[in-house]
């Protein structure tokens, strides 16, 4: 059995809190892993009758009635994802910017037209969750348009590129030595613009084409590389798809396509280090792309959330004065006094020992799954709780996702004998058993694999509508909800759950003031350091995740913000006597991914009329 290792040694009353805590997590593992073991060795036995229970009810799923317009909902997924392969090859174009655009407006009315019963509450939500999806597809098209036209000064050579592409598109003849002039002609046009960007670079001036242009900004660089490596790319596709096939086209193209594409590399190069400050050979720079007050308002109207984000950040503000309270009852019990990050740099010393920290996952993982079954809380089908699996996470996986990940697999953060000295300390450190206890549950059962797996088997159609604040509201919510409930029984458990918990609002207050301009990365990682206790690398690597990843702006602050408001429907609906727990927590799984707003009109039965806006203060007002 893998034990936890204590770094403090500080003592009390001649017994070291290092000895006491480790002692109480050999045991409490001791008897988990035993009895993760008599699980196995049970499953591993099963007669045929024990295997038939994870055999589901199919009279049950026979009669689980649907939505009306889950058809209307897999068709547009279906046209939005074809029109999206066929314009893949065309990225960043005028022709697919009005070829989406028009697709969009005739669903659009379409849908408008579209009669729902006025008690059809299901086909009504679903009305409702495609209707505001389209008006969102068509914003972040105006969005783009948007970003277009910022760097068109910095790719003056963009439509050269796009006019190449398009024969492909067309699928139209093309004429080897014309396409060699053209691809001659643009590595001209890419060099002048590089020798440009160098010169007005390096004298503080104007980007390429002068005309007075303003210094393009990091955040205008790193956009620019964005928008001229997907072209790259096509470009690439472009050439494959004729080379060697048409013998005159590679005759004639082959030297003038190495030139034009050495010319974008080299240009994408200068981009980086001139405008974006990202050294050859060096880590890409926290930089992001905040979308400012009216892209924040758009986002905020697609999540159905009422609040505007200055209204949100002192909401965050509350959860963390509170978080700030109870970590100085956890700190008292622990002998530190007032000093909380004391007792939290205490917490991180009680970690596994290199190569422990997969036997401890399995441990939690059993022990949240027990508790959510004895209580009767949530319904968790056999399957679900035989296939999910454990990996450990690469090093270079780790740099942006320091602390777990999760789903049917649970992908596991813990150093590896490639990592330097201090980053197998901070990985130890942050991910201790404590700070693990929290983690482990959100990612798996009852958080996100119960979810993935409930929302693979009911309501499908609404993946469409995924959103973070219901996929992580909920893996949160638990978080809450087990805290309530004494889930963390020691000290040691509460400041492992209050970290994430102050971790989760800290993600309000830093995401949101980041997209509004009022926060830089830098910023950032200095909150996460010196409010919630992070370890410097993790700091770093959560708000590198957070700007230079695929995440959306709002998804950060969803975790908190989708776990208050299901914690508000749950005090309405099961405090109030109208459902059990079990009734509420299977009700939600089984409808699908939805803003929460939606997931209250469906468990109070009442269908959003044509006319709905978001209107629901599940927090009242923030002080």
């Amino acid at each position: 059995m893998t034990t936890c290792r204590n770094e403090a040694g500080a003592t009390r009353g001649g017994v070291s809190r290092g000895e006491s805590a480790n002692g109480m997590i050999r045991l409490v593992a001791a008897a988990l892993f035993l009895a993760a073991a008599a699980a196995t060795q049970t499953a591993a036995a099963q007669t045929p009758a024990a295997t038939a229970a994870t055999v589901p009810n199919l009279a049950d799923i026979a009669a689980f009635e649907g939505s009306s317009l889950a058809p209307v909902v897999d068709r547009f997924s279906s046209d939005w994802g074809a029109l999206q392969r066929k314009w893949g090859d065309l990225p960043y174009s005028p022709a697919r910017q009005q070829r989406v655009a028009d697709f969009l407006a005739g669903w659009a009315d379409a849908l408008a037209a579209l009669p729902v019963a006025a008690d059809d509450v299901e086909g009504s939500i679903d009305h409702t969750l495609l209707s505001a999806e389209i008006r969102y597809r068509q914003e972040l098209l105006a969005r783009e348009g948007r970003l277009l036209d910022e760097v068109a000064p910095l790719l003056p050579f963009a439509g050269e590129i796009i006019e190449l592409l398009e024969i492909r598109h067309a699928g139209g003849e093309v004429d080897g030595e014309e396409m060699a002039a053209a691809l001659a002609g643009l590595a001209v046009a890419v060099g002048e613009a590089d020798a440009a960007l160098r010169s007005g670079a390096a004298a503080g001036g104007a980007g390429p084409g002068g005309g007075g242009q303003p210094t393009p900004t990091p955040i205008a660089g790193l956009r620019a590389v964005r928008v001229l490596q997907s072209y790259r790319n096509s470009l690439g596709s472009w050439y494959r798809h004729y080379a060697g096939y048409d013998p005159l086209f590679t005759w004639w193209a082959s030297q003038p396509f190495e030139e034009a594409d050495g010319a974008l590399g080299r240009y994408l190069s200068t981009l980086r280090v001139r405008v974006v400050g990202w050294p050859e050979g060096g880590e890409e720079p926290i930089v992001g792309d905040p979308i400012g007050a009216d892209g924040m308002a758009a986002d905020l109207a697609r999540e159905m959330m009422p609040y505007t984000p200055a209204e949100l950040i002192a909401l965050a503000n509350e959860e963390f004065a509170w978080c700030e309270e109870e970590m100085l009852k956890a700190s008292r019990e622990l002998g530190f006094g007032d000093d909380w990050k004391a007792a939290l740099e205490h917490v991180k010393t009680l970690h596994a020992e290199p190569g422990g920290q997969p036997q401890i996952v399995m441990m939690l993982a059993h022990e949240a799954i027990d508790f959510v079954e004895e209580r009767g809380l949530v319904t968790v089908p056999p399957l679900a709780k035989e296939v999910w699996r454990l990996e450990m996470m690469s090093p270079a996986r780790q740099r942006v996702s320091p602390f777990f990940l999760g789903g049917e697999v649970i992908r596991v953060s813990f150093p590896t004998d490639e990592m330097t000295h201090d980053e197998k300390r901070m990985s130890m450190r942050g991910n201790n058993t404590h700070f693990s206890r929290a983690t482990v549950h959100h990612e798996l059962i009852p958080g996100h694999h119960l979810q993935g797996f409930m929302t693979d088997r009911y309501n499908s159609h609404r993946d469409l509508f995924g959103t973070p604040f219901w996929t992580e509201g909920w893996a949160l919510y638990w978080e809450m909800l087990l805290w309530d409930l004494g889930f963390p029984s020691t000290p040691e458990d509460r400041v492992g759950m209050l970290f994430w918990r102050m971790h989760r609002a800290a993600r309000i207050i830093f995401s949101l003031s980041f997209h509004l301009e009022e926060m830089t990365p830098a910023d950032a990682i200095a909150f996460l350091v010196e409010r919630v206790g992070h370890e410097p690398a993790n700091a770093t690597a959560e708000v590198r995740r957070s700007f230079n990843g695929s995440y959306s702006p709002l998804y950060q602050a969803a975790y908190m913000l989708g776990g208050l408001q299901i914690r508000s429907l749950h005090e309405e609906l099961v405090g109030g006597g109208r459902m059990t727990d079990r009734e509420f927590h299977d009700t939600i799984l089984q409808g699908g991914s939805m803003p929460i707003e939606m997931v209250r009109a469906r468990l109070l039965g009442e269908a959003p009329g044509r006319d709905f806006r978001a209107s629901w203060r599940f927090y009242g007002d923030p002080m």
